[in-house]
């Protein structure tokens, strides 16, 4: 397999608060990696680190490294745009953009400056099928995209983010707000989209890390404890807190 991110003595700090303690950790290409630990033990900083979301907070420092194709997002010359539409982002709750829902799907590619419609049609229609919404949506893309149900939603929101063909897709809880149902249909989705996309998924559901995921990472007070195959990471931790954790000791 091949690296495609690795983070290495990565330190960031709140102001003094210091939310990751040197993470090291290298990402496969075309897996899904998943990130599990109680609530504030630093994994969605993590996840934001990796496409600079973080730069977005003030009063934020970091420090170490984050390279992604053998370049360092960190350094001055990175062009946070362009590594933004690489590494896309997906929110806990669904935020579709108040219009249609194919201006939601089009709306970085007009960004880009794309006008051909021909082209914008064949991209919302892939990227709609690619994010399994298409059948449920495909006879009213100029209705609101704020009609549809939440788990709708959170779909056409990961079509948004296939519309601008990423390398890597990271997901903050993408089903935590969302009925069984609509999960199951996300996570389905997700073991299909490992095809052509390396994603990174954050989830407090640790059967969910356990079903989709080739890799789980634990992370516990900014640390990252354990990183390992998902299989062992669940079946015979290396380290007592992971145990604990799995076990349902704490959380």
């Amino acid at each position: 397999m091949s690296k495609i991110i690795t983070s290495k003595d990565l330190h960031l700090y709140y102001g003094k608060k210091e939310a990751l303690k040197g993470i090291d950790m290298e990402i496969e290409k075309g897996e899904i990696t998943a990130m599990i630990g109680p609530s504030g033990c630093g994994k969605s900083t993590y996840l934001r680190s990796l496409n600079r979301m973080n730069d977005l907070i003030p009063g934020v420092t970091i420090t170490g490294s984050v390279m992604y194709k053998d370049k360092d997002i960190y350094s001055p010359k990175t062009d946070t745009v362009k590594l933004r539409k690489e590494i896309g982002m997906v929110f806990q709750q669904p935020n579709p953009f108040p219009f249609s829902i194919y201006e939601n799907v089009i709306y970085g590619l007009k960004l880009k400056g794309e006008k051909d419609k021909s082209k914008l049609d064949q991209v919302v229609e892939e990227s709609l099928k690619a994010a399994s919404v298409w059948n449920d949506v495909k006879d009213k893309l100029h209705e609101s995209a704020l009609s549809l149900s939440g788990g709708q939603q959170q779909r056409v929101c990961i079509a948004r983010v296939l519309a601008v063909n990423p390398e890597v897709i990271l997901m903050d809880e993408p089903t935590s707000a969302l009925d069984p149902v609509s999960t199951g249909k996300i996570e389905n989705m997700l073991l299909e989209l490992k095809e052509n996309y390396t994603i990174i998924i954050v989830t407090h559901n640790m059967s969910q890390a356990s079903r989709i995921s080739d890799r789980t990472a634990f992370f516990l007070q900014g640390e990252l404890i354990e990183f390992n195959k998902t299989k062992k990471i669940f079946l015979d931790p290396a380290k007592q807190e992971t145990e604990d954790y799995i076990s349902g000791k704490f959380g």
